[in-house]
């Protein structure tokens, strides 16, 4: 199992994979990745996460519940993007969807193959572990904030053991569905899915990198040599 010793190369390895390889990551490793996580930092110490995790049979079933009901998609709970996205937000969302599908050689005018490949999030890319994230419906932005850096600190934990992760809001308009599969408390809400498991480094869409914008868009700094 392939290690990663610093954060900064855990860093710059881990992307959204969008293909994994079928074998299965033991449960012991989910447990210490979850666990692990856990000493993300959040405000008050509230730690306002929950998680669940499927893998094997569960997991199928799950899958197979939604195959089967893949159009009857909720009202989301929150909006995964801004209404009326303005720039440069809405110009680095447009690039990062083209950059996606011009590693797979799907056009623009190719609806069909965007979708069918969009509609692989619903397998979630063929990983072999899908995790879900709650959050209390009374908990607000900066909770969700903390569950966004529990999140990332699970993310590089996995790629320190050579695994790989996709984080997937594909999955807030679903939210009745995972909550009747997960048996969630009606007081909380879904925020989020993971894809997780073992990189498929043959994959063309796993053969790319999302850009990002340049330091001095977005950053200033004062008082230093």
């Amino acid at each position: 199992m392939t290690q990663y010793r610093t954060v900064s190369e855990a860093v710059q390895r881990r992307m959204s994979v969008r293909a994994f390889k079928p074998d299965p990551v033991p449960g012991a490793v989910v447990r210490e990745l979850i666990e692990a996580a856990a000493r993300a930092p959040s405000g008050g110490n509230l730690q306002p996460w929950v998680v669940h995790a499927l893998s094997g049979q569960p997991l199928a079933e799950f899958k197979a519940l939604v195959a089967s009901r893949l159009m009857d998609r909720d009202e989301p709970e929150y909006h995964v993007y801004p209404p009326n996205l303005w720039e440069p937000l809405r110009t680095r969302r447009y690039q990062v969807g083209e950059d996606l599908y011009a590693s797979l050689d799907i056009p623009r005018e190719d609806k069909l193959g965007r979708l069918q490949q969009f509609a692989k999030n619903a397998e979630f890319f063929g990983a072999p572990v899908a995790l879900f994230f709650s959050v209390h419906r009374d908990c607000g932005p900066p909770q969700w904030s903390d569950i966004g850096m529990y999140i990332q600190t699970l993310m590089l934990l996995a790629v320190e053991r050579g695994l790989d992760t996709c984080a997937q809001e594909f999955w807030s308009v679903y939210g009745k569905l995972i909550h009747g599969f997960l048996e969630l408390p009606q007081d909380h809400m879904l925020f989020c899915g993971l894809a997780l498991g073992w990189r498929d480094e043959d994959a063309a869409v796993n053969g790319w990198s999302s850009r990002r914008a340049p330091f001095d868009e977005w950053a200033t700094m004062r008082g230093f040599d």
